[in-house]
């Protein structure tokens, strides 16, 4: 039997990769409706897109290809560095100080569990 997964990305997201990953580590492996459920009573601001993207994910595999969503798990979960705006402003005596908007994209894959039933 063929093992399908599901992939989505979230391209583009205006939080650091540093903060996504904090999140993004809380969840690989888990159940995708476990993890759901952790994202949706996390504080953190970085939990919200992922929250969205697992929640896509879900919907995709259900859809798409009829996958159960209590079958699925995350295989792989990544928040890697997209593009940084940068810009300068005069900081004190003159000097210019650089700020750096970061960005991520985050990446998932979902698998389905196979139950060993003999």
């Amino acid at each position: 039997m063929e093992d399908f997964e599901v992939r989505a990305q979230h391209r583009y997201a205006w939080q650091s990769p540093r903060k996504m990953r904090l999140v993004v580590d809380l969840v690989r492996g888990m159940d995708a409706l476990k993890a759901l459920s952790l994202l949706k009573l996390m504080p953190e601001r970085a939990a919200k897109p992922v929250y969205k993207l697992i929640n896509s994910a879900v919907a995709n595999a259900e859809n798409n290809f009829g996958m159960a969503s209590e079958d699925l798990y995350i295989a792989q979960i990544s928040a890697d560095p997209g593009p940084m705006r940068r810009w300068r402003r005069f900081g004190a005596r003159g000097r210019f100080k650089p700020i750096r908007k970061r960005s991520s994209h985050i990446t998932i894959v979902l698998r389905e569990r196979t139950s060993t039933k003999s």
